[in-house]
């Protein structure tokens, strides 16, 4: 008898493509904006584009927090995006169920990047009072590719939780290979 798509509880499929592809376009899209980000702090772009708050942008990338870690702090953002794709867009329509390890994973990629959204949010609004477009769009993008996430991450979860209660290793639960002889 097949197994369902759709985890124990739930509506939909959290893994299918339909649900999996706007957040992987999108933080695509946050790789982009977090590399020009970068190439300003690098100094290899001489201006960052700033419609709402001016110079504001030039604050933030500059301030003492992007300075913090010994590389830009933009060019950690445009890594841990593309770790957000690539985890993302790995496993097929089954990886909540088959590759639980890899959507866990790509769970802690993007609360690592929620976290760090709103601590840029809160950055600017407290420390800095003035705004940087870029890092605001960063940040949406952050909040949404997370929102897109959870369902999956959570039936991932609930899947590794049901194995280790059948008495399958933490590695085979998170392998995907539990219950298969």
């Amino acid at each position: 008898m097949p197994t369902s798509p759709v985890p124990p509880g739930a509506r939909s499929n959290p893994s299918a493509w339909s649900r999996r592809a706007p957040p992987v376009v999108l933080a695509l899209l946050g790789c982009g904006i977090a590399a020009y980000l970068a190439a300003y702090q690098l100094g290899w772009v001489q201006q960052v584009w700033d419609p709402l708050f001016g110079r504001g942008s030039q604050v933030v990338l500059t301030s003492w927090v992007s300075r913090a870690l010994p590389i830009p702090d933009a060019a950690l953002g445009a890594l841990a995006y593309l770790a957000d794709a690539i985890t993302g867009a790995i496993g097929g329509e089954d990886r909540w169920r088959r590759l639980p390890g890899i959507v866990l994973l790509f769970g802690l990629v993007v609360l690592g990047l929620v976290v760090v959204a709103v601590l840029l949010v809160l950055a600017q609004a407290l420390l800095f009072h003035t705004g940087c477009t870029l890092c605001l769009v960063s940040a949406a993008i952050s909040f949404t590719t997370g929102w897109f996430a959870h369902n999956e991450v959570l039936a991932s979860l609930r899947q590794v939780r049901a194995a280790r209660a059948r008495g399958e290793s933490l590695w085979t639960a998170l392998a995907g290979t539990a219950g298969v002889r």
